[in-house]
């Protein structure tokens, strides 16, 4: 049933081109990884085949289209972006065959494919279209609004739509703008079949989406006013540009349609819509603020959001005489309900009323409870008690000095469980670096290095630098056996019934372990009938021991 109606509307979509651009289209296609999610038990990338194929095989032979696809060559790259099939007609079973050889798996580089798409488009020289088809958000640092802007200020003929799969509101508008700014559409769809149906309604009936406006007197110069307040008897937030408006047109049945009829980020924003129903929404951070309202084409409605909110600014630091905030630390507001926060400097708009404050370096904690007036600036510092242990180790008492990062540091507390247990605090491989933020306190510094173990006591204060160093007491055994299959390292004594501990080995002709002093024994193995061979060994702290097994 799904691949019936998103055939139809495929089809309806396609159809449409000639009717929306006289010149060439391109489909930018989702290849990230999310495409392999399913709607319905059938994966995205698999719907998407199939209803292709079917839909291509019916075009117009003149039908002038391309594909772009993105996501599906490398994981985490943001420039793994492919011009697929140029747009040209008689393009449709290369777009098939290349859509069913699609492995959806990077990341979501959709700013910069639709950007690739226009210049390929000669946007310049033609009337182009872009139908971008995602599931996610952008995830490469790009901003699709800007895009669009951009796009639409070059004066160029270039029309963007672009269909969510499966997006919330708000994520919606963070790509519906692509659309809005260049007189394209934004559909949303929350499953496969609200696809199709968004598709027949808007796209497949719509034989022009950016038509010439018709000239119709204007009896004002807006119809619509979004005033925001952060309080009931506070000021306009006219300087602002924190709060998103939007204004949403209701259907038959006073529920939102799939698209915003305008929007922007003002705390004053001023537009002309049609006249009609609509969800009037205001957001401020993660405050948000909505009601219905009636618009007409001869007067200037005023919606005025009262958000009942302050700001909350931070500057984490480790100890109360710190003049800067530590960059480090992460902080977050928590209210009616939900959280908000940063790293280093923060500020979040937050709901009046009882707060709670939560800082965080490393394992270090502090939570704190505020009330915050509607209006209000609250400024906090907020202290966070936390040291830093730069750990450092060495052979033997004198040295030599550990270095490389095979060796594991961990800060572990004084006492340890009924079990013996120690719990871990904070850990690193290798000397020095960044360090491991701990609260203040006394603990065990422990090191392991090979078959080496160490531990040592630590002391640590808020806001200080705690460089310590441990003795692993160990040396080095090295091993050299031409033509051997296997190298072992055995303890020197058996145990009292007769057992001899492995302590582990590689295969390979060359080995070499980190050991306690002590005493040990080589055991080389070969492949075929060559007998097996055995070394003693003698390890001193602080020394590198050789052995050849010839």
């Amino acid at each position: 049933m799904i691949r019936t109606r998103l055939l139809s509307v495929l089809a309806a979509l396609l159809f449409a081109f000639p009717a929306m651009a006289a010149g060439k289209t391109i489909i930018v296609l989702d290849g990230s990884g999310s495409m392999w999610g399913q709607i319905d038990g059938t994966t995205k990338i698999e719907i998407a085949r199939d209803t292709l194929r079917k839909v291509l095989e019916t075009l117009p032979e003149d039908t002038e289209l391309g594909l772009v696809a993105y996501g599906h060559r490398e994981k985490g790259s943001c420039s793994d972006i492919e011009i697929a099939i140029p747009p040209a007609t008689g393009t449709a079973a290369a777009v098939a065959d290349f859509a069913d050889r699609l492995n959806p798996k990077g990341k979501t580089p959709l700013t910069d494919a639709v950007r690739k798409a226009a210049e390929e488009l000669r946007i310049e020289e033609n009337a182009a279209t872009v139908i971008l088809v995602t599931d996610g958000l952008e995830t490469c640092n790009a901003d699709p609004c800007a895009l669009g802007r951009e796009l639409e200020a070059s004066g160029v003929d270039f029309t963007a739509h672009v269909v969510g799969f499966g997006l919330s509101e708000e994520e919606g508008q963070e790509v519906a703008c692509l659309a809005e700014n260049t007189g394209g559409l934004y559909l949303k769809a929350d499953d496969a079949g609200q696809f199709a149906e968004a598709l027949e309604t808007t796209v497949a009936k719509v034989p022009d989406p950016k038509p010439e406006p018709k000239p119709q007197p204007a009896s004002v110069e807006f119809n619509v006013r979004g005033i925001a307040r952060l309080s009931q008897d506070g000021p306009d937030m006219a300087d602002s540009s924190e709060v998103r408006w939007d204004f949403i047109p209701l259907d038959a049945n006073g529920e939102p349609a799939n698209r915003s009829a305008d929007g922007g980020y003002r705390g004053v924003f001023a537009a002309s819509v049609p006249a009609g129903s609509y969800r009037a929404k205001a957001r401020l951070g993660r405050i948000t603020f909505e009601t219905d309202v009636e618009l007409t084409d001869d007067k200037t409605t005023d919606v005025i959001a009262v958000l009942d909110a302050g700001l909350v600014e931070i500057t984490p630091k480790r100890t109360p005489e710190d003049t800067e905030a530590d960059t480090g630390a992460r902080v977050d507001v928590h209210f009616d309900g939900t959280k908000d926060g940063g790293y280093g400097q923060t500020r979040v708009w937050a709901k009046a009323g009882s707060i709670r404050v939560t800082g965080r370096i490393g394992k270090a904690t502090v939570e704190e409870s505020h009330e915050l007036a509607a209006g209000e600036t609250l400024k906090l510092d907020l202290v966070i008690g936390s040291g830093l242990v730069v750990p450092s180790a060495v052979y033997a008492e004198g040295g030599p000095e550990v270095e490389g990062n095979a060796i594991r540091f961990e800060v572990q507390d004084a006492r340890a469980d009924i079990n013996g247990k120690r719990k871990s605090l904070g850990g690193q491989y290798g000397p020095g670096k960044q360090g491991m933020d701990v609260p203040p306190g006394d603990y065990m510094l422990y090191a392991r290095l090979g078959k080496a173990e160490a531990m040592t006591p630590i002391s640590v204060r808020a806001g200080e630098r705690t460089e310590a160093t441990i003795n692993i007491n160990a040396g080095v055994l090295a091993v050299s056996a031409p033509g051997a299959y296997r190298i072992e390292f055995l303890e020197g004594k058996k145990d009292i019934q007769g057992n001899q501990k492995n302590l582990g080995g590689t295969y390979d002709v060359e080995a070499q372990e980190t050991l306690p002093p002590g005493d040990y024994e080589v055991l080389v193995r070969y492949e075929g009938d060559r007998a097996e061979q055995r070394r003693k060994a003698s390890v001193t702290a602080g020394e590198r021991t050789e052995v050849v097994v010839e």
